[in-house]
């Protein structure tokens, strides 16, 4: 399947997959096991359920659980009904949750027991439907239409929606990021570049509302591949999933690889049938990155880039090892540029904010023509970019190395401060375990950087040593204000710092 191969939807590619190859494991969780045949008619069934109860195509439905394997076959049933998914995380607010509720308007919430007490509390007005059997509402195996039952065939396009994403949903006003079918199927055929195929098993253990898992879960069931599902990640637990079913690809963001890789035992497991390992959502630091080359079998690929579409940068990591510290080149098709505070382009190594065009981009926000309208940047010719509001530069080479997320750069007095940069010469004390900068208002300078710091195990140093430490090797203005302990830094389900919840409980300790 190649960049030149004529659309197709992916729930045909499982079609054909369950009639060359019926047998053999599509998706699999902990308690489940599907194969293709399996897999292609439960997603009849839930396609002609859906058309019973009058969903058409271009409605969406919701659905907020813990990754399965019945979840996955409501997913892509749904797309055979030409039904928009809405995957919602099940760590949102109550009050997050009824508001994606209504700004997809769902037809139907499917939820687990994990979920009830918040969709209670969010009082959700459609009708919900348990995919376990143990939530409120109508049991999924009560719901599904009859085990041979099969939907009206519906045509669907490029154009059409495919799902809805959405950002902010631990925190903040979600937005609804509307992909397209033709956006993920140019993500299922880059999949051909990375040995996806019948024989293959990619394991997650990242959730299935979020972008990072999608974009290996569809192209490996796009190419035939069995997808292993963790309805959460354990580390040790991975590691023996991994040998048990000869793992070839898998997903992970950088704090599970930092998590697996301290393991004492890792080296206890045979991890030598991994092909592609995978990583993306948060910052992988160069020495992490080091450690998985150096430790564990098979190529390690970076990809940069963001939900809404617009560009991506991949880092092949173990064919660019002088790069570790960057994120890549942009992906073939995919136009990455650099722009200042004006929207001008800025000069050659000169840092600027990305912005990308690429083959895959969101249609805009959900219901929000404003908020898609500020995502946008044109260029002279009127071309269409995604903004990302990461501020970054390119080497002589065309890699780019971010620098920081504009909204988490400092001004301080004046000056552009990026919390990386500090964030980078911390690491570097023996007792500091992990940390993170934030910026936090100042009479003074305007704004101040703050350190949180987690301390290593076996070190008793006080937070002062480390910040008089720090302050001695640090410019004038780069200089911190305070720094205190944490057990742990707060973070998504996806592995990013919650850098804005640090900012506030902050500001409200002093």
């Amino acid at each position: 399947m190649s960049s030149d191969t004529p659309f197709q939807a992916l729930s045909d590619l499982i079609r054909g997959h369950a009639q060359a190859q019926p047998d053999a494991p599509a998706v699999r969780d902990e308690h489940q096991s599907l194969s293709y045949r399996e897999l292609d008619l439960l997603m009849d069934r839930v396609a002609a359920a859906l058309q019973r109860d009058g969903v058409q195509p271009g409605e969406a439905i919701a659905i907020c659980a813990l990754n399965s394997a019945r979840y996955a076959a409501l997913f892509l049933g749904a797309l055979r009904a030409g039904v928009v998914v809405a995957p919602l995380a099940p760590s949102s607010t109550a009050q997050s949750l009824a508001s994606m509720l209504r700004d997809g308007q769902a037809r139907h919430l499917f939820l687990d027991k994990g979920v009830q007490d918040l969709v209670a509390e969010a009082g959700t007005p459609v009708p919900c439907i348990s995919l376990d059997g143990l939530a409120p509402g109508r049991a999924f195996d009560d719901w599904l239409a009859a085990d041979d039952a099969r939907p009206q065939p519906v045509a669907v396009t490029p154009g059409s929606a495919f799902n809805i994403i959405y950002s902010s949903g631990t925190t903040g006003t979600p937005k609804g990021i509307v992909q397209s079918h033709g956006m993920r199927a140019a993500h299922v055929r880059r999949g051909g570049l990375y040995g996806y195929g019948p024989g293959s098993t990619t394991l997650l253990a990242t959730p299935l509302y979020s972008n990072t898992t999608l974009v290996v879960f569809f192209p490996t069931l796009g190419f035939g591949g069995c997808v292993q599902l963790m309805a959460k990640f354990d580390a040790t637990r991975y590691l023996q999933l991994s040998q048990q079913h000869r793992v070839t690809h898998t997903m992970l963001v950088p704090v599970q690889y930092q998590r697996i890789m301290a393991l004492a035992q890792f080296g206890d497991y045979d991890l030598s049938s991994f092909r592609f390992k995978f990583c993306t959502s948060a910052p992988f630091l160069a020495e992490l990155k080091a450690r998985v080359l150096a430790r564990w079998p098979g190529a390690l690929t970076e990809f940069y880039g963001m939900t809404e579409g617009g560009g991506s940068c991949i880092l092949d990591a173990h064919l660019h090892p002088a790069k570790l510290h960057t994120v890549g080149q942009p992906a073939e098709g995919h136009d990455i540029r650099l722009i200042d505070e004006e929207g001008r382009e800025v000069g050659p190594g000169e840092p600027g904010e990305v912005v990308g065009h690429s083959p895959g981009m969101m249609t805009g926000y959900h219901n929000q023509p404003e908020k898609t309208r500020e995502a946008e940047w044109f260029d002279a010719g009127g071309k269409r970019f995604i903004r990302t509001g990461d501020v970054g530069r390119f080497d002589a080479d065309g890699f780019l190395i971010l620098c920081d997320r504009r909204k988490d750069m400092i001004i301080s007095g004046g000056f552009n401060i990026y919390p990386s940069d500090l964030e980078a010469q911390l690491r570097e004390h023996p007792a500091v375990d992990d940390v993170a900068v934030v910026g936090v208002p100042s009479a003074q300078w305007g704004e101040t950087p703050v350190a949180f710091v987690v301390r290593g195990k076996g070190h008793s140093v006080a937070p002062e040593e480390i910040m008089a430490w720090y302050n001695q090797r640090a410019g004038k203005t780069q200089r911190l204000a305070d720094l205190r302990w944490m057990d742990e830094l707060p973070r998504s389900p996806i592995g990013k710092v919650l850098k804005r919840d640090l900012r506030e409980a902050y500001v409200l300790s002093v």
